[in-house]
Formats: C-alpha cells, structure tokens, sequence
C-alpha cells in the first residue's frame, strides 16, 4: 500500500462529465515515490533510461501482456506493508508495487521497451493508495492491476490516477492533468 504522501497529496486525476482520453495527460514534473528510488538504487538495470516509444496494441501483446499480468497475479500472496514501504519484483508475497514491478520486469525481458512500462501510483475508489503498470500503446494507456485479471484503458478503471513515471526516464515522474 501507498503511503498518503505518494497517493493522495496531488490533484486527482478523474473529472466528472469530462471525455475520456485514450492517453494519460502528463503535467508538471513531481518527485517520484521514495521508495522507487531506493528500488531503482537497488536494481539500476530496472531503471535504465531507453529509447522513447510505444509498443503496438496487436493481438500477440495483449495476448502476451495478459497472461504476464494473470500469471504474476496468481504467482504472489497479496500483503499488506507494515511500517516501512520497500518496492522489489520477483517476490513471493507483496502488495500492489511488487505485483507491479514484477509484471514490468517480465515484460521488459520479454522484449518490451522499458519506455511503454511505466509505473504509476493512483487511489482506488475507497481512498487507498494503489501502484500499477501502464503499457502505453498508440491505441491508448492499459493499466495492468493486481486486483483484477483484465486489462483496461486507464479510464475504464475505477482509479484515481496522481503521478506516472516519464517514459523517457523511470528515475523521473509526472503529475497527472
């Protein structure tokens, strides 16, 4: 779980009555959750900078991203942090940031560009912090939830979304607009 200060300090996302876009609109630059950074200093091939782009929505990738994201949510026993909030990936039990990083590492040795798999912290409907993973496509922003087996557009969630890590750079993050 996300601490307030990660999830719930920035404007949320979501406006009523508005038309949904297909992308997530990025804003002004924001400080990444802390406890990403530590994880990036931990494991700094996770966090490496590539080339900007997209991965194209075709029936393989979402086939491959759908089984990624079932198979990942099945593979880890879903706990709650106590105390000190620590991201890592390839675990056997964590909350929604090691089913998130876990999904992006094993899609990223799958071959997928690092700058499509971005991290990005929300709040559910009741209020609590959550992290996901964003696939970007041309087609639009797939969030990849430990909650839930199916992918969807990030507007077709119930989430709040607050901040996303740049594509250009994971080490930096965005607000959301």
């Amino acid at each position: 779980m996300l601490s307030t200060a990660d999830a719930g300090s920035l404007a949320p996302l979501r406006q009523e009555g508005a038309w949904p876009q297909a992308r997530l609109q990025e804003g002004s630059n924001t400080r990444a959750p802390f406890a990403f950074i530590r994880y990036c200093v931990a494991s700094p091939y996770a966090c490496r900078v590539g080339e900007t782009r997209t991965v194209e929505w075709t029936p393989e990738v979402r086939a491959l991203v759908t089984k990624v994201n079932t198979s990942v949510n099945r593979s880890i026993r879903p706990v709650n942090d106590r105390g000190t909030d620590t991201w890592q990936a390839n675990v056997s039990a964590g909350d929604c940031e090691e089913f998130a990083l876990t999904k992006r590492e094993r899609l990223l040795k799958m071959g997928l560009p690092a700058s499509a798999l971005r991290m990005a912290v929300a709040s559910t409907a009741e209020g609590e912090g959550h992290a996901v993973l964003i696939v970007s496509t041309p087609s639009g922003d797939f969030v990849l939830d430990n909650r839930l087996d199916r992918i969807a557009l990030w507007h077709d969630t119930d989430l709040t979304f607050h901040k996303i890590a740049s594509s250009q750079d994971p080490r930096l993050w965005h607000r959301l607009v």
